[in-house]
């Protein structure tokens, strides 16, 4: 199947710019074409291409078939207010939500036609070094614009709940454009469920931190078994602007977050967090590129996974200090618990420092659970299963311990 080939109907394919871009897509993942074993960037996680043969690109919202009904629309019950955009069938449903003064989200596609989103679309990332990225671009249509105004603090998390229930089949590539000007706050949570179906969802979420702006990102991963999720965050962190992410992600086909942050400018900062659990076959991969580009940037990324069955975990971790980003400090560190003898964890953590006035360090580790707390747990009558989940338990906690809202830490373990 050529993807490039198939018969979609997009909007805006008279609008000469919009259609100049898609077109530059299309080009760029000609010329990257499909990621193999010998790509560098995917060599433990590529795919045939042939495992998506049934696959159709999807533009069409389902509330359109279901009149609302489907379980995109349904409410969540969370034990905490949130302000919830869900996406029916790829599509955005923003009808109907309240938004606080400072806080705008509409469709892509009308910040497009607004003339809005031009500055920001495909201006973080090369699509050339990105291949479903590039592919998101070819097709690009479905996805927010969220902008948060000056000084604006919004005090509740804006929710964006991807639940895929009725999409055999479907390919939707989501591109999101996130603003935060100078001085703003914002909780951003990204929850994405799936069920009994086979689909690929590819996500692209561009991210701009104005000066001493701060986004709190935590995303939650519980697709279905057999499905694929790609994406790629892509963020521009300015002057003493901070990013704070945590991943969480359970078992499908291939789950797959991959950030690329430049911190453009003096104290921008980014804390990129993340656990991940998997029982059988699932493929988990955290990709990250943090690139300090200034003076007195920070960064520091931690991840733990848990494998069991014929799992396969991936952290691949690149640190970058440029010559002029002196007195920088990045940390990196990846552990990870084998339950079972056919589990995998492959691991790539990369320094590339320019820089003589830094403090750099990564690491990573590999094990199994600790026979002799075992021991002494099932000596105090707990049965072996249960002594288990508890040191499970244990030792995610000690990176989703990193996520300071105790409410929101409790949401990303739920998929863990």
């Amino acid at each position: 199947m050529d993807l490039l080939q198939q018969n979609v109907n997009l909007w805006g394919d008279d609008i000469p710019w919009l259609a100049g871009l898609r077109e530059k897509g299309r080009l760029a993942f000609q010329k990257t074409g499909w990621p193999t074993a010998k790509t560098e960037s995917w060599k433990y996680s590529f795919f045939k291409q042939s495992e998506l043969e049934d696959f159709v690109i999807r533009t069409e919202p389902c509330h359109n078939e279901c009149h609302g009904e489907c379980s995109c629309h349904l409410s969540h019950n969370l034990p905490f207010e949130v302000i919830e955009i869900p996406f029916c069938g790829g599509q955005p449903d923003t009808d109907h939500v309240g938004l606080p003064e400072g806080l705008t989200v509409k469709p892509l596609v009308e910040a497009v036609y607004d003339k809005e989103a031009q500055k920001y679309l495909n201006k973080s990332y090369d699509a050339e070094n990105f291949p479903f990225a590039a592919l998101n671009t070819a097709y690009l249509e479905q996805g927010l614009f969220i902008i948060v105004e000056r000084n604006t603090r919004v005090t509740k998390p804006l929710l964006l709940s991807y639940h895929t229930h009725n999409a055999q089949n479907n390919w939707m590539n989501i591109h999101n454009i996130i603003v935060l000007e100078s001085g703003a706050q914002l909780t951003l949570l990204e929850d994405f469920q799936g069920k009994d179906c086979h689909y690929f969802n590819n996500i692209v979420n561009e991210i701009f931190i104005g000066g001493s702006a701060r986004l709190n990102h935590y995303k939650r991963v519980a697709e279905a078994q057999t499905a694929f999720h790609i994406a790629l965050n892509s963020v521009i962190v300015r002057q003493k602007g901070c990013y704070n992410a945590f991943c969480a992600q359970s078992e499908c086909r291939l789950a797959r977050n991959e950030s690329l942050i430049l911190l453009q400018q003096e104290e921008a900062s980014a804390n990129l967090n993340g656990a991940y659990r998997l029982y059988k076959d699932g493929h988990s991969d955290i990709t990250a590129n943090i690139r300090h580009l200034a003076e007195k940037t920070l960064s520091d990324q931690f991840v733990k996974g848990v494998l069991d069955g014929r799992s396969k975990g991936v952290f691949q971790g690149q640190i970058h200090i440029a010559p002029q980003a002196q007195k920088t400090e990045g940390y990196q560190l990846h552990r990870a618990l084998l339950l079972s003898d056919d589990a995998e964890v492959d691991c790539k953590p990369e320094l590339e420092i320019f820089a003589d006035d830094v403090k750099c360090s990564h690491g990573a580790a590999s094990g199994d659970l600790d026979k002799e707390q075992l021991f002494y747990m099932q000596t105090r009558g707990i049965s072996r299963d249960d002594a288990k989940q508890i040191l499970i338990e244990a030792y995610l906690n000690e990176s989703l311990i990193t996520v300071c809202d105790e409410q929101i830490r409790q949401w990303l373990a739920q998929v863990l």
